[in-house]
């Protein structure tokens, strides 16, 4: 039954209200089961009798609902086929009709079915879009090249491949040359309308579209009708990179408009242009780089021009790789020009730097550090600096350190006044010094032979840092920020004397001044030497540690509002490292640091805002369960229970993955106990479907389950539990994206419940996976079959075998094993990697040859194949262990958040070997197992080597049987 537009409407309207939203968004996900659920929500987005908010509540809910309800993991519609088809034939014409802020919603939604289905699945969308462009109505263009770009832009971060460029190849024959046409036919349009304010507004927005998509369709090839018009597209966008209009301008100077964004994507194509295709656009740069310095000359310092001006000094940056456009450089004089009338300007404080300092510090640290992806005007400025050092070092450095002296000489003169001089000196020092980019886990790993890195910082800045007042904070800043930047470079030694004065300014007044030390301490933690050592040892650390725990939580709880206490990431990534350098250390201080923990999850659960720092959080917990929890396992497990339990009752999905691991880890930490009932209680909610419905709870549901089932054996055969746990192995098992979670579930069963609890399943479990293995083999559903054969084989201690699933797979049909031994299992066992996979599958081929009937009497050739393969699995090596106690730094920068899986490095599970009796040479043992069976069964396997082995495997085995 189809739902009711009304109701829906009504439903879209209390999301809007803090008061209901809950119970209206748990609302709308029933109604969202009804067929025609979609279409019911394009109909209120499309229809003007609702207000605006509802139809942007529509849209936002249409969105979401195809995010999650398009298509499954392996890519089949969820949907029904004449659903699919009326969205797809309907989308494009409702987005073009809709206010703005409603198109970008849709446009995403667009993205997200694009994702699965274009080009192949939708291969009309590109013509339809073509059929609706008109040269003369910018207004209509916006919604059409809307989508377009929400498309093409999925290419820019992609790899090289045949299908992309199949795609880009489909959409560049169709849209190629009306796009050129449509360049054209603008032109004339913004000729025509240049004092008409309404129209010329219209069609910049689609200037700006326009070049967005020259960079898209660009962006891994010169599609080769740009290239044939190059002149004429090179002349269009001089035109506008040069075009101004009085109607354009904004009137607050914060604020970039529609000129700035045009220029501003002007000067990103041509930096692309320059790196990619110079051989056919070297004739046309020079013009572009005059323009370019005189832009950078004459522009304001208003804070509107700071993307322009950026992106104007990434073109001039991509040039200078160029030899013919360096050399205009070379020349002292020329350097000097360019150093006052652009480097400086761009690299020294201006007045709305210093407010963003005093009024909005988090913002100020997220500019400001290296690595960081915004747009300011000193990061671009220095890499320029950077570029031109790196390509004329000498002369370079030479009037660089003339500036800086001169900075650091007017400084000297009236340290009170002239504070800003000194930060410029050591802004311009920094980006001569270091060369390369500095990296995100060491910072500045090569510098200039003519700088000296210590000596800079024991002159003009270690003084900053031990005085107690007196200097401006900027400059304290300046000195921590140095120290960062350099870390990789500063001796071992050095860090011994400077790392007190880091930790002192954690005790700042000042807000980006105790953040950036927090940076700093943290990125330092972090840092080894050449010989894998830490370079500030845990020992210096460990007595600090509960004053620095203890002030860094304080800084985070300073103002208690969920938005506040998760704004600055920077110190919960601080607490998180100091927790994994001291480890066990940890313990005496386990109420404090449990009782902040708490807390902070107890304010931020209720309104998730930085997935930055809640990754850190929740890092810190994981941190302090594995290093504390071992020895208060009981005290943990009861404290963390309630505030665990709370974010799952509150439905807090951002939060839910995070916690499975952590409640996973709690368990693991105390194995051998019982299950306590609070944790029974959490049994039966997380084997409902619905929790599994969420991609991002599979990993960690699983984790969770796996911990569960050791401990709480009993209590789930006593409350019928196994079949659901089995209906959910099925469940995994039969995608793509879970196969694998579907086997660690099924292993962990196998491992815990008696044989007889699970007899009567074993038949159905093996049709599961064959039929699978049957119609949509992958190499990974395959090694993990490998992988669980060699585990029931190898398990005969709780009387499984290898001819226990020889018995199982006959069930299934008759003579199947033959086939499937010969075929998968034997070729398949030499891929598998992991030391603890190989072990398995050795100890499995050796009882099998030991103690299986089967293969003793029925097949004979059998016996010999697997005495082959297990020598094999001797003989060639296995690939070498991981360490399992380095804890793995994410770059959290590079990492995807969202309602996914993040995986939390300091819990991460740690292999564990059921099978620690047989040392540390498998050969010995593999030999000493054989000679008993055959002394067990009065010499039947001597009998089968003779009989059954090559000369070459008898000497092979026969030497372990000696040794």
């Amino acid at each position: 039954m189809a739902a009711d537009l009304g109701a829906v409407a009504q439903l879209l309207d209390a999301s809007l209200d803090p008061r209901q939203n809950k119970q209206a968004e748990l609302a709308l996900r029933q109604e969202e089961k009804k067929p025609g659920f979609s279409l019911s929500l394009l109909q209120i987005t499309a229809s003007a009798n609702y207000p605006y908010n509802t139809r942007l509540a529509s849209a936002l809910c249409f969105k979401n609902f195809i995010k999650r309800n398009w298509t499954d993991e392996d890519g089949n519609y969820k949907l029904a086929a004449d659903e699919v088809a009326t969205i797809k034939r309907e989308l494009i014409s409702l987005m073009i009709s809709v206010p703005a802020g409603i198109q970008t919603q849709l446009g995403e939604a667009v993205s997200i079915i694009a994702d699965s289905d274009f080009w192949e699945r939708w291969d009309t969308l590109v013509d339809d879009l073509v059929s609706r462009l008109d040269p003369k109505n910018p207004a209509i263009n916006n919604g059409v090249l809307q989508v377009a770009h929400s498309i093409f832009k999925r290419w820019r971060p992609l790899f090289r491949s045949d299908e992309l460029y199949t795609e880009i190849n489909h959409v560049l024959d169709r849209f190629g040359n009306p796009y050129l046409a449509l360049f054209e036919g603008l032109d004339a349009f913004l000729e025509e309308n240049k004092s008409n304010k309404e129209k010329l507004t219209q069609g910049f927005t689609q200037l700006n579209l326009m070049i967005k998509l020259l960079y898209d369709l660009s962006c891994h090839d010169l599609p080769p009708m740009f290239e044939d018009h190059l002149g004429a597209i090179s002349t269009l966008l001089l035109k506008y990179l040069l075009y101004d209009n009085e109607l354009l301008h904004t009137s607050d100077e914060g604020e970039s408009g529609l000129l700035e964004f045009v220029r501003a994507g002007i000067f990103e194509v041509l930096t692309l242009f320059v790196q990619k295709y110079i051989d056919v656009f070297g004739s046309h740069v020079g013009q572009f780089v005059g323009n370019s310095w005189n832009l950078l000359t004459t522009i304001g310092q208003e804070t509107k021009y700071d993307i322009l001006v950026s992106r104007a000094l990434q073109f001039l940056t991509s040039t200078i790789v160029i030899t013919e456009h360096a050399s205009i450089f070379q020349d002292q004089s020329t350097l000097s020009q360019v150093i006052e009338k652009v480097i400086l300007p761009n690299i020294s404080l201006r007045e709305s730097d210093e407010e963003l300092f005093e009024d909005e510090p988090i913002e100020f640290i997220r500019r400001d550090l290296e690595g960081s992806d915004s747009d300011t005007r000193r990061r671009a400025a220095t890499d320029f600096l950077r570029q031109l050092a790196d390509k004329f070092e000498d002369s370079v450095t030479k009037v660089v350190s003339q500036y800086t002296d001169h900075y650091l000489a007017e400084y000297a003169k009236n340290p009170a006044s002239n504070w800003k001089s000194k930060d410029t000196a050591t802004y311009l020092f920094s980006s001569v010094a270091a060369k390369g980019t500095p990296t995100a886990s060491h910072g500045v790993t090569t510098v200039n032979r003519h700088v000296n890195i210590a000596d800079f910082f024991q002159k003009h800045l270690a003084a900053d840092l031990v005085a107690e007042s007196g200097i401006h904070p900027i400059l304290k800043v300046d000195a921590i920020k140095y120290l960062y930047l350099f870390r990789s470079i500063i001796t071992k030694q050095q860090w011994q004397e400077v790392f007190p004065l880091l930790v002192k300014h954690l005790g700042s007044s000042n807000y980006v001044v105790y953040s950036y030390a927090a940076i700093a301490v943290e990125r330092v933690l972090n840092l080894s030497d050449g010989q894998g050592q830490p370079v500030i040892a845990p020992s210096a650390i460990t007595p600090l540690a509960k004053e620095l725990l203890e002030h860094l939580f304080q800084l985070i709880e300073k103002d208690p509002s969920p938005p506040k206490v998760q704004e600055n990431e920077f110190l919960m990534r601080c607490v998180m490292r100091v927790l994994i350098v001291i480890r066990e250390n940890v313990v005496p201080h386990t109420d404090i640091v449990l009782q902040h923990l708490i807390k902070i999850t107890q304010i931020i659960s209720g309104n998730p805002s930085n997935p930055r720092f809640y990754y850190y959080h929740f890092e810190a917990l994981g941190a302090f369960i594995r290093f504390a929890a071992p020895t208060n396992p009981e005290k943990l497990e009861q404290a963390l229970y309630t505030p665990f339990a709370a974010v799952l009752q509150a439905d807090v999905q951002e939060f839910m993955p995070y916690i499975f691991q952590l409640f996973a880890a709690l368990l693991e930490a105390n194995p051998s106990a019982t299950l306590p009932d609070y944790y029974q209680n959490l049994i039966a909610p997380i084997l409902m479907p619905v929790m599994w419905e969420s991609r991002g709870n599979v990993p960690a549901l699983v984790r969770l389950l796996c911990s569960i089932i050791p401990r709480g054996t009993q209590y789930i055969m006593q409350n019928n539990q196994v079949e659901p746990i089995l209906g959910i192995f099925q469940k995994l098992v039969s995608t793509k994206a879970n196969e694998s979670y579907g086997f660690d579930l099924l292993e962990t069963v196998v491992e815990n419940f008696p044989p007889n609890t699970l007899e009567k399943y074993f038949i159905s479990i093996m049709q599961i996976i064959l039929t699978r293995l049957q119609n949509s083999k992958t190499e990974n559903l395959t090694l993990r079959f490998v992988r669980f054969y060699h585990f029931i084989s190898a398990h005969d201690e709780k009387g499984y075998s290898a001819d226990f699933f020889i018995q199982v797979t006959e069930k299934v049909q008759a003579d199947l094993f033959t086939p499937i031994y010969l075929n998968i299992i034997l070729p398949e066992s030499q891929k598998l990697a992991r030391p603890l996979d190989r072990k398995t599958a050795v100890l499995s081929f050796t009882k099998t040859l030991a103690n299986s009937e089967a293969f003793a009497n029925r097949y004979k050739k059998g016996w010999g194949y697997t005495c082959e393969a297990l020598l094999k699995l001797l003989e060639l090596p296995p690939l070498p262990a991981a360490k399992d106690d380095i804890i793995a730094d994410h770059d959290v920068d590079d990492m995807a958040f969202g309602v996914g899986f993040t995986q939390l490095s300091t819990v991460r599970p740690r292999p564990k070997d059921p099978w620690p009796e047989t040392g540390a040479d498998l050969k010995v043992w593999v030999g000493k197992y054989l000679k008993e069976a055959d002394t067990k069964h009065g010499g039947r396997i001597s009998g089968f080597v003779q009989e059954r082995l090559s000369d070459e495997a008898k000497r092979v085995l026969g030497s372990y049987m000696t040794a």
